[in-house]
């Protein structure tokens, strides 16, 4: 039989052919472009890490660094800080990740960068503050609640069976010895060391220098600039050129940010309902030691 005397054959065997011949187009693309993604015409991405609010928990935003830091198309990193600092656990665990990126990487300023933010903020290559933004707050705050005089009132009393005579420094229950204090000052003092030493070798600034400013002042980010906290003063589009002009990218570049992940709003309102008592009781009556700025803006 003659394909040529059936037409309808023919032209199948022909949308056959074509068929194969495009797939086989399209799959070397997509080749060229998956090789090519970390190239020239896919170079000029930059990723914007947020840290917002009271610094409580790295894991997230470690997660997100770690992210950006492999993706081989991000080709600088943007740390886009509006905070008054929060945990000293937290705050020096992204300090430590941020420092592990060899990529360029920008901090760009928002309201706020005080105590943790700003500890944060000294393991980038440069600081962008607005001429307002407040920051430095160079220090830490042990903060202990007691509420000895209320359970007195109410008939409830505690008893502790110690094995050493510190064990239960900070309780909510009593008040604190002498010798108790000295020994969280001496706390407080080596953290807020920490503190120090992390700015002077982030910003290469002299320790003494550091240390003369360290005592928990704020400053704006045009007061920064001249104590050399901050590089310069300009808003999240001057980082932005910054970090495009440190990667070498060309053009206008893509800022990318991390992935969202979706929450139910019930989970959310279940959530925070369920929690709420539990975090007043529990989590604001024990000891805590902060970089934190415990501004007006709180």
């Amino acid at each position: 039989m003659s394909i040529k005397k059936h037409p309808i054959l023919l032209v199948s065997v022909i949308l056959v052919i074509t068929c194969i011949i495009l797939g086989a187009v399209m799959f070397a693309l997509s080749g060229i472009l998956k090789s090519s993604s970390s190239g020239i015409g896919f170079s000029n991405k930059i990723g914007v890490v947020e840290i917002t609010n009271e610094i409580t928990d790295s894991s997230t935003i470690i997660d997100q660094l770690t992210e950006f830091k492999k993706d081989k198309r991000i080709k600088a990193i943007i740390i886009r800080i509006n905070s008054p600092g929060g945990s000293v656990g937290a705050s020096q665990e992204i300090y430590s990740e941020v420092r592990k990126i060899t990529k360029p990487k920008i901090v760009s300023m928002g309201d706020t960068a005080a105590s943790g933010g700003y500890y944060i903020a000294c393991a980038a290559d440069r600081i962008v503050a607005n001429p307002g933004t407040i920051t430095g707050s160079i220090g830490v705050i042990m903060s202990f609640y007691r509420i000895d005089e209320l359970a007195k009132k109410i008939g409830f009393t505690m008893e502790s069976i110690k094995s050493g005579e510190f064990k239960d420094t900070g309780s909510p229950f009593r008040e604190m010895t002498e010798r108790e204090k000295e020994l969280m000052n001496e706390v407080v003092l080596n953290i807020k060391e920490q503190f120090v030493r992390a700015v002077a070798q982030g910003r290469r600034l002299q320790v003494e220098k550091v240390r003369e400013i360290a005592d928990g002042r704020i400053f704006t980010g045009e007061m920064a600039v001249g104590l050399g906290l901050v590089d310069q003063v300009g808003n999240l589009q001057d980082a932005v050129d910054l970090a495009a002009k440190a990667a070498g990218i060309e053009g206008e570049p893509t800022l990318v940010y991390p992935e969202t992940t979706k929450v139910r709003l019930w989970d959310v309102i279940f959530q925070s309902a369920s929690s709420a008592f539990f975090k007043t009781v529990s989590e604001n009556i024990k000891p805590v030691v902060e970089y934190r700025w415990n501004g007006l803006a709180n």
